[in-house]
Order: C-alpha cells, then structure tokens, then sequence
C-alpha cells in the first residue's frame, strides 16, 4: 500500500483529528476502531445503535477514527489498513454514508487470522450504503498512509501501554474502557 499522506477532504471530516465527522451536537464523542477488531464489534453491538440515536438527537458530534493495530491479522493483505482507507473514501464522498457504512462493515467482520474481505467485497459493502465510484480510492489505498499518520496519534488509555481499540474519549477526554457506563446510558458520561 503506497505510504504517501493524501488529507481526505469532505464536509464530513476533521483534518486536524482525523476523525470522520457525524452529527454536530454540542458534545463530542470520538470513537478510535480497527475494522478486524473483536472488541471494536462488541463495543458497535452495545453501543451502536445508542450512538446513533445521539448523533441523530442532536445532542453529540461523533468522531470517528479508522485505525490499524491489526494488519498483521490477515494474512499479509493488510486488511486494517485497506478497511480504515475504505472509511475515508467513502467519508470524502458521502458523509452521511460514514455511520451506515461502519455498521455494516461490522455485520460483515472478518474473523482475525483470516484474509479479510476483499476490497471488491467492501466496495460492495459501501454501494450497498448508497456510496459508488469509489473503486480507484479503494483499489489504490489513497489514504493508507494517512491512516498509518494518524493511528500513530491515537490517544493511550489510562492504564495502557500502548494503542488499542476501541479507545474513546469523551469531550477530547480519553476514558479507560472499563469506565464505560453499561449499555443504555451512554449519556451519563456528558454529565
């Protein structure tokens, strides 16, 4: 995948973050995931549909950070990173394609240790959203390099050594993922 940083542009994006930007509710909730990551899909099944009610409410502006700590989970087809440029395509050409895209992308997850899906798969994936003519973004890994700029700038949690995900930060605070509130009550942690 070729290493230069190409910045996507679109409404929908934060080029100081990173994040692919939803919704614009006073509080912020940024979300940093790695598409082939168990916990990421644990966190979407709980969370998921919460986030997005607040999003759609307008009572938060979610942050949404495609990163990649698990490339090395798919047998060299570096399905983190080829997943997380997909986000960003389809981010630069449809906004309000982002969230529907991150949810299906996680009904469809790959099982870590295996090939991951196939670019053509995801393309799939991101016209069955409503986002087509993506295929030279996706099949050239225009963000890629991006994506490996900006996992290198994910938050650490508390009590963390390293990167993992999901990492999420309320308001810009990073919060330990054993803070999070039991499903249903997101929103105790804007209080």
């Amino acid at each position: 995948l070729p290493t230069q940083v190409n910045t996507p542009t679109s409404p929908g994006f934060d080029s100081e973050t990173g994040a692919i930007v939803v919704g614009n509710g006073p509080d912020r909730l940024d979300t940093y995931i790695d598409f082939m990551c168990p916990i990421c899909n644990q966190f979407e099944q709980v969370y998921g549909s919460e986030i997005e009610s607040m999003v759609n409410d307008g009572s938060i502006t979610l942050g949404i950070h495609p990163i990649s700590i698990l490339d090395r989970q798919s047998n060299g087809t570096q399905f983190s990173t080829r997943s997380a440029n997909a986000a960003y395509c389809v981010a630069a050409a449809d906004p309000d394609a982002s969230l529907p895209f991150l949810q299906a992308m996680f009904e469809n997850q790959p099982t870590e240790g295996s090939s991951g899906l196939t670019n053509n798969e995801m393309l799939k994936i991101a016209a069955d959203v409503g986002v087509t003519g993506i295929d030279a973004c996706v099949n050239d890994g225009t963000y890629a390099g991006f994506v490996t700029e900006k996992t290198a700038e994910t938050p650490i949690q508390p009590g963390s050594q390293g990167v993992g995900t999901p990492t999420v930060t309320v308001n810009g605070q990073v919060i330990a993922n054993s803070q999070l509130p039991p499903a249903g009550s997101l929103s105790t942690l804007f209080e």
